[in-house]
């Protein structure tokens, strides 16, 4: 096998992340999740797909990622790992701070949650 650029356990740890992220977006693309994560209304159609691109973007990195630390038959093993404290770990966080995965939407549907906001002001 090839020599890395980088030491194998950075490269698992960068596939591990990229697992945990693109879980997190595939997350935030469900409308149950957007709503506990970010406080406003279904995410537009425009952020899911986004979200969807992302997380299956993440998620092919982190194969990629696994690919170049060892050989296939290991690299796969690894990445269902991954994928499985990855999902464990997506989950917890949505459960404990929800608000800590919705910042990884980035600035998309602020100005909902901006506009839902001041709906829900009573006028003076």
């Amino acid at each position: 096998m090839p020599e890395a650029f980088l030491p194998a356990p950075v490269l698992l740890a960068g596939a591990l992340l990229c697992a945990f992220v693109g879980l997190a977006w595939l997350a935030l693309a469900m409308e149950p999740h957007w709503q506990q994560a970010r406080n406003t209304a279904a995410p537009p159609r425009g952020t899911v797909r986004l979200l969807r691109a992302l997380g299956a973007t993440a998620l092919a990195a982190s194969l990629l990622l696994c690919l170049a630390a060892d050989h296939p038959t290991m690299a796969a093993l690894v990445w269902f790992m991954a994928l499985a404290v990855a999902a464990i770990g997506v989950a917890l966080l949505l459960a404990w701070r929800p608000r800590w995965v919705g910042c990884l939407a980035g600035r998309r549907g602020r100005h909902s949650a901006a506009s839902a906001s001041s709906a829900q002001r009573p006028s003076v």
